[in-house]
């Protein structure tokens, strides 16, 4: 039974050596120790200070960011329909000038057609005079007496004179 109730010397000796040992502990080895845990604590403690601002400012450059983005399709929004807007200027400008352009050809073509009528009635005109004074000299040359036979010399040079001219 001596392990379990020991000596009164021993017992001296161990509550001495726990004595010295939690002495040093104190004085050396728990300031040290309790030092180090603050430390970490409040290593800890700035850290997650530090992360909390960190998704402070990540929220924010995100708000910002989209806010960024809203201002930027609203730009494109407003270019697009500029553009859009420009695309139905110039192609009712192009229209107008071809009309424009198509009247003043359908005018320059109309005023042709009507010069060149003037100049084939002038043409048919100065042609049926040279006939005219061509039947004129070939009835003076023969000499007429009756009315048929005035009729067959003029259908007769009628005749010469449309081979001839063609």
């Amino acid at each position: 039974m001596s392990l379990l109730t020991p000596d009164s010397g021993l017992l001296f000796w161990m509550i001495l050596s726990f004595g010295i040992v939690l002495v040093i502990l104190s004085k050396y080895g728990f300031p040290v120790i309790v030092k180090a845990i603050e430390d970490r604590k409040a290593y800890i403690e700035g850290s997650l200070e530090a992360a909390r601002k960190a998704n402070e400012q990540l929220a924010n450059i995100q708000k910002e960011g989209e806010r960024i983005l809203a201002e930027a399709k609203e730009k494109q929004n407003a270019i697009l329909k500029q553009a859009m807007a420009e695309k139905e200027n110039i192609i009712e400008e192009a229209r107008e000038k071809a009309a424009a352009t198509a009247n003043l050809q359908l005018q320059e073509a109309t005023r042709r057609i009507r010069e060149e009528k003037e100049k084939a009635i002038r043409e048919v005109r100065a042609e049926i005079t040279d006939l005219s004074i061509a039947i004129a000299e070939k009835v003076m040359e023969d000499k007429i007496g009756k009315d048929k036979s005035q009729e067959a010399i003029i259908n007769r040079l009628l005749d010469e004179m449309s081979f001839s001219k063609s």
